[in-house]
């Protein structure tokens, strides 16, 4: 195929909403030195790494077809709030929650949740998509929003419902496929392997012990204040 002639994916979009905070613990954090610290008004370099490697193998296109002036401003928006996962000192992660429909309609979407390759399927996905949900909630909204789609994990969906989510609407899309028409490189896609996955499933449980960090070496730096 050639950007002239891209292969076509049919993607079914599911849209997901919280209308009350979850019943549980908060956030159980991994073992090791974690850290999740806002990246306020972030620099596009840095921005492109985290959106370009988390999202490369779950075919993440809309942002890389932004120029750098059309994303420049939605960073530097007060409503976009990036959070970067860190792990031993290394990013291992972001989340993004989206503020703009707060103040009128009471609703933070989670707009954007993924994790580094090297770092899936360790624990940390359900701790940070879990922490994000708790800090959407800390700013009071009404309902939390999150989208996901059958180009992403084959668990997201999953993770998404057992984290308190639940689907409102669906959609299905045709859409070129972005490794065609020059926007990711030519990779090996889960979809393009009847169904095998590009990576582990996020872990269903952590270790009983991870509830407990007094021993684990964690480095908490959330700045629960200053972060929000």
């Amino acid at each position: 195929m050639t950007p002239s002639n891209p292969r076509k994916l049919e993607v079914v979009i599911s849209f997901l909403e919280m209308q009350s905070p979850p019943e549980r613990a908060p956030a159980i954090i991994p073992p090791g030195k974690v850290a999740i610290v806002r990246a306020e008004n972030p620099t596009l370099s840095f921005y492109r790494y985290l959106y370009n490697t988390v999202g490369e193998p779950w075919l993440w296109w809309q942002r890389r077809l932004m120029s750098d002036d059309e994303l420049a401003p939605i960073l530097a928006a007060p409503e976009t709030h990036v959070f970067v996962l860190y792990v031993a000192g290394v990013p291992a992660g972001f989340a993004e929650l989206e503020l703009s429909d707060l103040e009128k309609d009471g609703v933070i979407d989670l707009h954007y949740m993924g994790l580094l390759p090297e770092f899936i399927g360790k624990g940390f996905g359900k701790y940070l998509l879990n922490w994000a949900i708790d800090t959407a909630w800390s700013l009071k909204p009404t309902r939390v929003t999150v989208n996901t789609c059958t180009l992403d994990h084959p668990s997201a969906l999953g993770a998404y419902q057992k984290a308190g989510f639940v689907v409102y609407d669906q959609r299905t899309d045709i859409v070129d496929d972005p490794r065609d028409v020059g926007l990711i490189p030519p990779i090996d896609h889960h979809v393009d392997h009847d169904g095998q996955i590009d990576g582990d499933a996020p872990d269903a449980d952590s270790d009983p012990e991870n509830a407990n960090n007094a021993d684990s070496g964690t480095l908490i730096v959330d700045f629960p204040e200053r972060a929000r």
